[in-house]
């Protein structure tokens, strides 16, 4: 017996290392996903225990529920998706982030 680990992957057929390749990125996925909750909850707490000291700190906030809210638009509402545009264009220029 030898103390090297045994590499198990090598020892699988075609089919059955294809479906450890996607356990293995489906577990991944859903790790990223998680800690994409875990900052988006941490920012969300952030946003909401402070007040805007200034127009460019509430339009930080602003910015923010857009993008929410443009995520969530069906992609045939380019009416919508273009005034978010404009809105968060303007954004841009009248704080200066141009």
């Amino acid at each position: 017996m030898t103390d090297e680990p045994l590499d198990l992957d090598r020892h699988r057929g075609m089919a059955a290392q294809k479906a450890v390749d996607l356990r293995r990125a489906l577990t991944e996925a859903e790790n990223h996903a998680r800690e994409l909750r875990e900052r988006e909850a941490v920012l969300e707490q952030r946003l909401l225990s402070s007040e805007a000291a200034s127009w460019p700190e509430a339009a930080v906030k602003a910015r923010y529920l857009l993008n929410l809210y443009a995520a969530s638009l069906p992609e045939h509402d380019t009416r919508h998706r273009a005034l978010i545009a404009a809105v968060l264009d303007d954004f841009a220029r009248l704080t200066g982030d141009c």
